[in-house]
């Protein structure tokens, strides 16, 4: 298992460019199509039964308004939450951009503003347009304004760490780095989703409606820069 993981990242490190746009377009469209596909039942209301019963597992059967777990626990996911948050990705991106903005790495800086940038702004119409409410069969933990789906943390939360984890995995040479950089970055947005649904703040389908956004704009982040890297090589030959 830890070869196949390791030949998986080292062959999508060095993909060819005549290869990656294939497996870009393929996992973006499998994304996009997830989405597309909760979005239509969210709307058909066929995932009500599966939310409220997987929101209700979080609490104790005998209040709704408690979730499981010790107090530290509910604290500690309120934190972790936050990892998902406008706020810290906000400085994440710009700690990195500067960074790369230092190291004279353009290409890569430009890239990651654009892909973050429009990724925020499309999970906000996303919003807009859908208008879901929030949970009420729970209570809140923690104070949101905004429509439910799809869920903003899980969706940017992918787009901002599996964006930044594709940066390192071509800018590193160590394949354990490169497996563990990957790793973390998946851990965390699935980390993340699931603290919003233990909260009590996005329905299950929320969270993995916006799991399949982030993961389809990351990988149609990543298209555009193949295309780029296939169309100066055309201009160079």
């Amino acid at each position: 298992m830890k070869n196949r993981i390791t030949n998986l990242v080292r062959g999508l490190r060095d993909l060819p460019v005549t290869s990656a746009p294939f497996v870009l377009t393929a996992i973006a469209g499998v994304g996009a199509y997830a989405f597309v596909q909760i979005a239509d039942e969210v709307s058909e209301a066929e995932f009500d039964a599966f939310d409220r019963a997987l929101l209700t597992a979080f609490r104790r059967p005998d209040d709704l308004a408690t979730p499981l777990g010790p107090p530290w626990f509910r604290e500690f996911m309120a934190e972790l939450t936050a990892l998902g948050g406008y706020p810290l990705l906000t400085i994440i991106v710009a700690l990195v951009v500067g960074y790369l903005i230092v190291a004279r790495m353009f290409g890569p800086a430009l890239f990651t503003v654009l892909a973050v940038v429009s990724g925020t702004a499309v999970s906000h119409l996303l919003k807009l347009f859908y208008d879901r409410p929030r949970p009420d069969v729970v209570e809140q933990l923690v104070t949101v304004h905004t429509a439910s789906f799809p869920s903003g943390h899980a969706a940017m939360s992918a787009v901002v760490y599996l964006t930044l984890a594709s940066l390192i995995v071509r800018l590193v040479d160590s394949t354990a780095i490169r497996v563990y950089v990957l790793v973390v970055a998946l851990l965390l947005t699935v980390s993340i989703g699931i603290s919003r649904i233990y909260l009590g703040v996005h329905w299950p389908s929320d969270v993995a409606a916006g799991w399949a956004f982030g993961i389809a704009w990351a990988s149609l982040s990543w298209l555009v820069v193949a295309a780029l890297r296939a169309w100066r090589r055309r201009q160079q030959a």
